[in-house]
């Protein structure tokens, strides 16, 4: 298991990046004034409103509100996840990610030498395809699967030659070479122990990638009779089957703004797509799809349409991806599930109907909810009491593995709209609230860090637009615990400033991450001062005075209350005053 990347890394990391070399290749900018301006690639506009800033490394769009750093940016726009976007930018800025195990701060075993050696093997394969002598083969077999070289050439198909030692071969192999390519599972290690042989043989090969375009194992197609007909890489180091998906990349660098992905079940299938445009397919390798694939799926699209075929199994296959996708349908988030007919596959059907019936039936696929109970239903009587309260006992632990939201909610309804019952009657069985299980109440809103101009909220916007401040502040005013809202935000915000002076506003909102107050501090980040150039430090120091003013006063209140219902002790009467003198003296 990978262990934790360090903060400090991500400091680094951040610190090398400009975040308008990040969002320029894929959202044009135009520089105005000291900002970098564009229409915002998250809702559409005509007038530009989303703002780049090169000195915050921050982004914020005045009509939508989508603000963040670079990281961010990554993960909203291109779909990844927080590894998924460090790693992209480690690799923009030539750096490796380290990981933290056991608690300390030692790195796990580099994968790049894999990565590089299958890069490596992937254009070696591609070659063989060009120019083996006995290639004519494999080529033959991708015409008649009506692959033209361009295609071919996108999903970067190659050829296994005959032999038993090509690879090694071919690489001039060392011993350290012989051992990454046993640990990738690129060769077998022979019976009696000397040397290995290569695991794929005279099969077509389809490169696998990640995410980001590396090649991170293959899987083989026979070219005779043998078997198996298909083969995939064995788990190694940077290829995990139930998390990767076969034509996901490409489909991604194909079509700029994915809105439906389909899900099919064999590398050709997801070729001959792509033979007719249809470039958002995808496939399992060789595994049912499991949870892992489905988020990396609705973080990339909100529609997935599952392709199997209309036979009892490819039914029993569609189920099993229906149960798996529950707990990812999140509201926004849509399941499908078409269903071929008889004897045919994407590949068959696709070139007997043509592109556009295809999509049509894509377009028309079952809704989740139709399906799950269409087939619960289709086991029961339902017209009987006994059948509708079988029906319940079967819905209630799947519908109960959703998350909570309206489609759950639509989907609790329907169930008991279908057994005869109320949906407070199902609360239990779906450990919903007895009270809110009919009338849903919208969830409280989190308290903000500060209201309108206070002194808390314009001493954060002081320090997000300007850090460097911190180390300008000298002893802060106050120094017991201060009763003001926000202040703790403030003190964490200035220990973590005086400590990285240097670092940009982007990556101290990374520090963040994750915790409430990251929304809050974004907010706050948008702002600018009305003009540029302005010594801001007298008004940093002047709202932490006022924040201490506040603090005495608040303090002073509580106090009189008491000397009002005659419970104010002498300890506190001696405050009191004492409280009055500071109060004086701070005005």
């Amino acid at each position: 298991m990978a262990g934790r990347i360090p903060q400090s890394f991500i400091d680094e990391l951040l610190a090398r990046i400009d975040i308008v070399d990040v969002i320029d290749p894929r959202v044009p900018l135009k520089k105005a004034g000291r900002e970098f301006k564009a229409c915002c690639p998250f809702h559409g506009e005509k007038t530009p409103s989303f703002t780049v800033s090169q000195v915050k490394q921050f982004y914020h769009c005045f009509g939508c509100g989508q603000h963040g750093t670079a990281i961010t940016f990554l993960m909203d726009y291109e779909h990844m996840d927080f590894v998924e976007a460090i790693e992209e930018l480690a690799h923009r800025a030539g750096l490796e990610v380290p990981r933290e195990t056991g608690g300390d701060n030692r790195h796990a075993p580099s994968t790049q030498p894999h990565y590089a050696l299958l890069e490596r093997i992937s254009d070696y394969y591609q070659e063989q395809l060009r120019s083996h002598p006995q290639a004519g083969h494999a080529v033959e077999y991708l015409k008649q699967r009506g692959l033209t070289g361009e295609v071919a050439a996108r999903f970067k198909i190659g050829f296994a030659p005959p032999g038993w030692e090509n690879l090694a071969n071919a690489l001039n192999a060392d011993s350290a070479t012989q051992k990454l390519l046993l640990e990738l599972g690129l060769t077998v290690q022979r019976d009696d122990g000397k040397g290995a042989y290569d695991r794929f043989r005279d099969r077509v090969q389809f490169p696998i990638h990640d995410r980001r375009g590396r090649t991170i194992g293959f899987g083989g197609r026979v070219l005779d009779n043998g078997t198996p007909k298909y083969m995939n890489s064995p788990e190694s180091a940077v290829f995990h089957k139930g998390q990767e998906l076969y034509g996901l990349h490409e489909a991604r660098k194909a079509v700029r703004k994915l809105e439906r992905i389909l899900v099919v079940e064999g590398y050709m299938d997801v070729v001959a797509l792509a033979q007719f445009d249809i470039n958002y397919a995808v496939a399992t390798l060789g595994t049912a799809t499991t949870p892992e694939h489905l988020e990396r799926l609705f973080r990339t699209v909100p529609e997935v349409v599952f392709c199997f075929d209309g036979d009892r199994a490819g039914r029993e296959a569609a189920w099993r991806a229906l149960e798996n996708s529950l707990p990812a349908l999140a509201d926004g988030r849509e399941a499908r599930f078409l269903f071929l007919p008889e004897g045919e596959d994407p590949d068959s059907l696709v070139r007997k109907i043509g592109k556009d019936a295809f999509e049509q039936g894509i377009a028309s696929a079952t809704h989740l909810s139709d399906f799950f109970f269409e087939r619960l239903s289709a086991q029961l009587d339902i017209d009987s009491i006994d059948g509708r309260a079988r029906l319940v006992n079967l819905a209630s632990p799947l519908l109960a593995r959703m998350p909570d939201g309206m489609f759950r909610q639509l989907m609790t309804e329907r169930l008991a709209e279908l057994a005869g019952t109320s949906v407070n009657a199902l609360a239990g069985r779906l450990k919903l609230p007895q009270d809110a299980a009919d009338d849903p109440q919208p969830p409280a809103q989190p308290v903000p860090v500060a209201g309108g101009t206070s002194p808390v909220r314009e001493a954060i916007s002081i320090l997000l637009y300007q850090p460097a401040l911190a180390r300008e502040v000298g002893e802060l005013p106050f120094q017991e615990p201060v009763d003001v809202p926000g202040v703790s935000l403030l003190t964490e915000l200035l220990e973590l400033l005086q400590q990285q002076p240097l670092a940009s506003t982007g990556a101290i909102l990374e520090h963040w991450r994750d915790r409430e107050e990251t929304r809050h501090l974004a907010k706050l980040a948008s702002w600018t001062p009305v003009s540029e150039g302005l010594d801001l430090l007298p008004d940093l120091q002047h709202q932490l005075q006022r924040i201490y003013r506040q603090h005495l006063e608040r303090r002073i209140a509580i106090l009189n209350k008491k000397e009002v219902s005659h419970t104010l002790s002498e300890d506190e009467r001696r405050e009191y005053w004492k409280l009055q003198t500071l109060l004086q003296e701070a005005r």
